[in-house]
């Protein structure tokens, strides 16, 4: 299941809804869709933040798209969940136990280790 991806913004933990990248030889701003995968250089901006980012002085912005919507779990997602959780339902057998008591010599498992009694 893949993880919903957060706004970058400091101390913002809403979910991603656009893709912010700088285009430095233009002097610009791209601010469009989200991404489909995540990229190094470029940051993810929840519809807030999307909205209301300004350029730094000099630098041209361009919206792509105005309506940012931020992506709910997609049917993927929610299967993926679904049987994650059935899985961790599952009943937990216990493993067949060893019948031989294990021997003093035998390596030390641990910080314990077991000693055979003579009685």
């Amino acid at each position: 299941m893949m993880a919903t991806r957060q706004c970058s913004k400091t101390a913002c933990a809403r979910p991603a809804a656009a893709t912010l990248t700088y285009v430095y030889a233009d002097s610009t701003v791209v601010v469009g869709q989200l991404a489909t995968e995540a990229e190094p250089h470029s940051y993810d901006l929840c519809s807030s933040h999307a909205e209301r980012f300004t350029a730094p002085r000099g630098w041209n912005v361009v919206h792509i798209h105005q309506d940012f919507e931020e992506q709910g779990p997609s049917p993927d997602d929610l299967d993926a969940l679904a049987r994650a959780v059935r899985e961790a339902g599952k009943p937990v057998t216990a493993p067949l136990a060893d019948p031989r008591p294990p021997l003093a010599s035998e390596p030390r498992r641990g910080h314990l280790r077991v000693v055979a009694s003579d009685g």
